[in-house]
């Protein structure tokens, strides 16, 4: 699928990867079965592109309230927002164009927990290479983020990974990469939670949360698990 059709699709090309995987019963669930004063937590997910109705599918498996968010006023009375993969300067444009850059970056630096997948990534690094010229990130984590670095859609793999922080920390997660960027700097309050050939690629600093991968194209919720978590206080 070229750029623009992925565009017009609002799925990133392949996506389907991880469509063979079977649901995973186990403590992903009850670890996600988070309340905020008594209710689930509120959970926006960014809407203008990408792979948004997987992150919804898993956050609602994860005990939250996913709600989608396309304008400003959307942003309002959220506990968490997730970013998700795409194509990351469609997302940067279309979240001007929206109105959505500057009261994300505001949300960020206020501590709202923020996860971003993929293309998140990329949005939540205060650095990016190879980007577009005028592209613009949220950024958040003190990190250099490298687009495409895994290569190009022909170069997207599957693999285990161990993830520090997840529920059933012993059992590895599928992680499928696509287009897939990784981390050439990371500052010292980031956390590496796991690694591919030595490049970080999943991260977290403080309240947000960044992975290269695509967990929610796989039937293991555990990395929302630990977003809703993070939401939950």
């Amino acid at each position: 699928m070229s750029e623009a059709d992925q565009e017009q699709s609002g799925r990133e090309p392949g996506q389907q990867a991880g469509d063979e995987h079977q649901s995973h019963e186990g403590p992903e669930q009850q670890a996600g079965d988070q309340q905020t004063n008594g209710r689930r937590p509120v959970v926006g997910v960014l809407a203008v592109q990408g792979d948004v109705r997987e992150h919804v599918a898993a956050l609602d498996a994860c005990g939250a309230d996913p709600r989608l968010v396309r304008r400003p006023r959307e942003l309002g009375g959220l506990d968490g927002l997730v970013i998700p993969g795409g194509e990351s300067t469609t997302i940067d444009r279309l979240c001007r164009i929206f109105g959505l850059h500057e009261p994300i970056r505001r949300l960020v630096v206020e501590g709202l927990p923020v996860y971003g997948s993929c293309a998140g990534m990329i949005q939540l690094a205060d650095e990016i290479l190879d980007g577009h010229p005028e592209q613009q990130t949220f950024g958040g984590i003190d990190m250099t983020v490298r687009r495409n670095a895994f290569g190009r859609q022909v170069d997207s793999f599957e693999t285990d990974l161990q993830i520090a922080g997840l529920p059933d920390p012993d059992r590895l997660f599928p992680a499928v990469f696509i287009r897939a960027p990784w981390v050439e700097r990371l500052g010292d309050e980031v956390e590496v939670l796991a690694a591919v050939e030595g490049h970080p690629v999943a991260v977290r600093q403080g309240h947000l949360l960044a992975t290269s991968f695509h967990p929610e194209v796989t039937g293991d919720h555990r990395v929302h698990a630990l977003f809703v978590r993070l939401c939950s206080g």
